[in-house]
């Protein structure tokens, strides 16, 4: 056995374990990258570097042995600076997106790529739980939603980007239309109660979004019926028709949201009135006008109620507030974004748990070249652009499945868990702290199941030696030198004769979805 000292404790290991077998012993986490515990250490990422005393540079853990008497640091600023830039150095090299340009223009941050494959699959019911998780409105939506998601779309470049509004609104009609309609689970009652002031997209998003969550809400509002804009404003009915309104609210509410009309706060009812009775409110009124005093009794500025964009909460405890009030731009889309986000803020605070802000790293190729758009366009349909015949039209099921079939997929398929991605949230690491020549997108797609993309590959090796283990006749090896080193088959053969039986394997091992399932 041998005895090794790491962050000041001792620990034994049998003779030829690594610092990184002593370390996990001790449950001391060093985080590593290139690293599997059943296949032969590579050393290539340098993400799991130590120092060990004595010596004069920092050794990667997982392949270097423990020895007797050596004294080991897991965990200094030299350390974590040294892992950042070795983590930032693969981002310099690596061509991908985490989440499709779409899903990152949306307001609500919709996981749209997924709702088209759902789609595509023709499974209706899947997709309307993927809308509804970040946008309660979404047939309403579908009609008058500007479609910033639609603007970045890289199908754009080519034959005019996806339907996406459309793809949306199909699902929701599809919905409403249902015996039995789409109706997420509510968590176990919290026994928090909310007051909700303002019916329009904002406020009822918020609604629906506490009550999911455990928490009783009542929204108030000055008119008669829910709605706000969407009912009140001076709309072409022709686009948005009243009773697409009057039945996605109605879906909305039968979750258990209880709605009070012909409450005006101020008048009917004061804000301390409201204190009372709940454990926090949340305004969500419409903009407010120039000069004109408010009951709520909150810091303001320019008209504009003054909050933490971090978790929307005033000046004035267990009061938040939401939507155009706050000065957010008066689109649907951002007041349904407003107030889910607000939603989520409000049940942490009544919980006494902090608010969580989804700050994980997002790598972004940017513009591609319309060379590199073809090989995108390789594994999506090659029809154009489907446009119904008037406004007031929309999709059939055919129809929004061939529209669909059209997605590029640009979002990454292992984009919850890349290893890469993790490391990066992890050490706060930077896209372009090394900038280089910038490289183009490449898609490798002769095999039937797996799609590899060079752009993302770190050059670990894992692969290789899981092709190797598994007696692939081929299997796969390092072609080229320096930078210009990738993974290929060898004798220039196809993925497809190289992985025949450890295909699977190999996508499971990879830290970065280099190497993903097509589907």
């Amino acid at each position: 056995m041998i005895t090794l000292t790491i962050d000041n404790t001792e620990v034994q290991v049998p003779d030829g374990s690594t610092i990184l077998d002593a370390a996990e012993k001790l449950g001391i986490h060093i985080p590593t990258l290139c690293y599997a515990k059943t296949l032969k250490p590579s050393a290539s990422c340098m993400v799991c570097v130590v120092r060990v005393e004595g010596l004069k540079s920092l050794v990667p853990a997982c392949g270097s042995k423990a020895v007797d008497k050596m004294v080991v640091t897991t965990n200094s600023d030299e350390i974590h600076t040294a892992r950042t830039a070795a983590i930032e150095l693969l981002l310099s090299d690596h061509i991908g997106d985490c989440f499709g340009p779409c899903t990152v223009a949306c307001p609500a941050k919709m996981n749209i790529p997924l709702m088209i494959r759902q789609i595509a699959a023709g499974d209706w019911a899947a997709a309307i739980a993927t809308v509804k998780k970040d946008i309660p409105l979404p047939a309403i939506l579908g009609r008058i939603c500007p479609a910033p998601c639609e603007k970045v779309c890289r199908r754009a470049q080519s034959d005019g980007a996806l339907s996406i509004c459309l793809l949306k609104r199909f699902v929701a009609d599809t919905n409403l239309g249902s015996l039995n309609p789409y109706r997420p689970q509510c968590a176990v009652p919290t026994g928090k109660k909310v007051a909700v002031i303002g019916a329009g997209a904002c406020g009822l998003s918020a609604a629906y979004y506490l009550k999911q969550r455990g928490v009783d809400c009542t929204v108030y509002d000055r008119h008669e019926k829910p709605g706000g804009a969407l009912r009140y404003a001076d709309t072409d009915r022709s686009v948005l028709p009243i009773d697409v309104v009057d039945r996605e609210i109605e879906q909305l509410l039968s979750l258990g949201v209880q709605f009070k009309g012909n409450v005006e706060v101020g008048r009917s009812v004061s804000i301390d009135e409201l204190k009372s009775q709940y454990a926090a409110i949340l305004i969500a009124v419409g903009g407010l006008k120039q000069n004109s005093p408010t009951p709520f009794g909150v810091e303001m500025e320019d008209d504009k109620i003054q909050v933490d964009r971090l978790d929307y909460a005033t000046s004035k405890k267990d009061i938040f507030a939401a939507g155009p009030c706050t000065g957010s731009r008066e689109l649907c889309i951002r007041a349904v974004a407003d107030g889910k986000e607000a939603a989520f803020s409000i049940r942490s605070h009544l919980l006494g748990l902090d608010t969580v802000v989804d700050r994980r790293y997002n790598h972004r190729i940017g513009r591609l070249e319309n060379e590199e758009i073809e090989l995108f366009s390789k594994l999506a349909s090659a029809g154009g652009r489907m446009e119904p015949k008037s406004p007031e039209a929309g999709l059939i099921g055919s129809q929004a499945q061939s529209e669909a079939a059209r997605c590029l997929h640009c979002d990454c398929r292992k984009s919850d868990d890349c290893q890469l991605r993790n490391l990066a949230t992890e050490f706060d690491a930077r896209q372009k702290t090394w900038a280089g020549q910038k490289k183009r997108f490449r898609q490798i797609t002769d095999h039937e199941q797996i799609i590899f993309e060079p752009g993302k590959c770190i050059k670990c090796g894992l692969c290789i030696q899981v092709a190797q283990r598994a007696g692939e006749t081929i299997g796969l090896a390092f072609q080229g030198r320096g930078f210009g080193m990738t993974v290929a088959v060898p004798l220039e053969e196809t993925f497809a004769k190289g992985l025949k039986s450890a295909w699977r394997q190999c996508v499971e091992i990879c830290p970065t979805g280099a190497l993903a399932r097509k589907k």
